[in-house]
């Protein structure tokens, strides 16, 4: 009999402020409270070491049949999960800003991103094909893409709905199976949408589990892992990259970043600092490819460190500038401004810990600081722009390349040779040109360095979901 594990599972998310009053340790609960005042959120429990085994063994049994299912009909069943997030869009994102804090309109462009992400994967799916190859006259060759098999896809809370929708859509749709595992920072979130994507789906097709690094080591660690997907920190990409190696397991991930924005001289400075601003301060900087190094020419550095405390000083305490996902992240973030400061940088805007509930930290611009300080080797993750003035393009290029993340990188300039210079010279998945943030639909990126390795999104996402199996057909006699 297969188990629908999925659904089976549900009953493990408590009623909003009830706790446990008998069955496993205190331990074996996550408690989340509201970044935004400190109100109970909710409490979910882990899964164990048998609950693990039992999801990867579900999707397992569920793999022959959903892998031999017609391409349009995975495609047609994400068109299902796309409905029905549309149908629930608003209690996923009031959902999401209750645990993450994000605010609401925010965290519904994130439902919606998410929304099209499964469109696109409905339809991109089925046209995912082989190659024809030149082989003998005779004869006939061609390639063939194979489901991989069970995928475990390790999310985590700053976008929980729109990131899980791009791995796990590609996988579905090019007929593997789904062991999830969202992030400890926002169950609740994980739960409603593991349920809304199982309700799809033949049983054990989209499996859930909860829990934190410990429950993610025990699936990576599961000999019917196929593959790992995994969006998140560096330090934990590098601990699946090491497990995979004794597994087999085909990864990719995309983790920390560390990405510099180059504003050259002679660009509009208030268009700079608007920029420089949504790069740093968008989702309060919680975002893979936030701006956190800005090098800027001497020749119009006065001016845009002005526009862009401006900037920082309109967002902070306005509706759309929220609190940080927890207090954890928020002394983090303090940390390593408090060292920079105290090592000589200077907080123009920002940089204190304002008083009251919640997790809220000011968007802070920096300046005056040396490579050595964290600030500028290691991804903040929090509202920081850390400034530093430059005397020539061709220093800023070298600056910016003096790191060993390789996410992305933008550049701001009118110079058609600056311009391609860095596109050059930036040792990066991305670079952005003239713009901080965006993208053409489908498109897929491959991030270098700590920043983690594979293509994620996109049509690239389907082919690292897939293995080729070649085939040559002779004639017989």
């Amino acid at each position: 009999m297969t188990i629908d594990f999925a659904r089976a599972s549900r009953d493990r998310t408590l009623p909003t402020g009830r706790m446990a009053s008998s069955g496993p340790a205190e331990e074996a609960w996550m408690t989340i409270t509201d970044p935004r005042n400190g109100g109970a959120v909710g409490s979910v429990r882990r899964s164990d070491d048998a609950e693990v085994a039992r999801a990867v063994s579900a999707a397992s049994a569920a793999l022959p049949a959903w892998s031999a299912s017609p391409p349009a009909d995975r495609g047609a069943a994400l068109h299902v999960i796309a409905d029905t997030l549309r149908r629930q869009e608003r209690e996923l994102a009031e959902m999401n800003e209750r645990e993450t804090g994000k605010p609401f309109e925010q965290a519904l462009e994130g439902v919606r991103a998410a929304i099209a992400t499964f469109t696109q994967y409905a339809e991109l799916g089925p046209l995912h094909t082989g190659r024809a190859l030149r082989g003998a006259p005779t004869a006939i060759d061609y390639t063939v893409a194979e489901p991989r098999g069970v995928v475990a896809v390790i999310t985590p809370w700053n976008d929980p709905v729109a990131v899980p929708a791009g791995l796990i859509g590609a996988a579905l749709v090019t007929g593997n199976t789904v062991v999830h595992k969202p992030s400890e920072r926002c169950p609740h979130v994980g739960r409603m949408l593991a349920d809304l994507i199982a309700d799809a789906l033949p049983a054990g097709t989209m499996v859930t589990v909860d829990g934190d690094a410990e429950t993610g080591a025990r699936l990576v660690a599961e000999p019917g892992v196929a593959m790992i997907a995994h969006v998140g920190s560096t330090r934990a990409g590098e601990r699946i990259a090491r497990a995979a190696a004794l597994t087999g397991a085909h990864v990719i991930r995309e983790n920390g970043g560390n990405d510099a924005l180059i504003v050259d001289a002679g660009v509009d400075v208030a268009w700079a600092a608007e920029q420089a601003a949504l790069g740093a301060f968008a989702n309060v900087g919680q975002i893979c490819t936030s701006v956190e190094r800005v090098f800027v020419h001497a020749e119009i550095a006065e001016s845009f460190l002005d526009a862009l405390v401006a900037e920082a000083d309109a967002l902070t305490g306005s509706a759309s500038f929220g609190p940080l996902v927890d207090e954890v992240l928020r002394e983090s973030v303090h940390a390593q401004v408090s060292d920079a400061v105290e090592a000589g940088a200077r907080a123009l805007t920002g940089g204190e810990k304002p008083d009251g509930p919640g997790a809220y930290y000011p968007a802070t611009v920096l300046s005056g600081y040396s490579p050595s300080m964290a600030v500028m080797r290691e991804e903040t993750f929090g509202p920081v722009a850390a400034v530093r003035i430059v005397q020539s393009f061709d220093e800023a290029l070298e600056l910016a390349a003096d790191d060993r993340y390789g996410l992305a990188a933008a550049v701001l300039s009118r110079d058609p040779d600056h311009i391609h210079a860095a596109i050059a010279r930036l040792d990066v998945g991305t670079v952005k040109v003239n713009a901080v943030f965006g993208g053409a639909p489908g498109g897929s990126a491959q991030p270098r360095g700590a920043s983690g390795t594979g293509f994620g999104y996109g049509p690239g996402l389907l082919d690292e979901m897939t293995r080729t199996k070649v085939v040559h057909v002779e004639p017989g006699r």
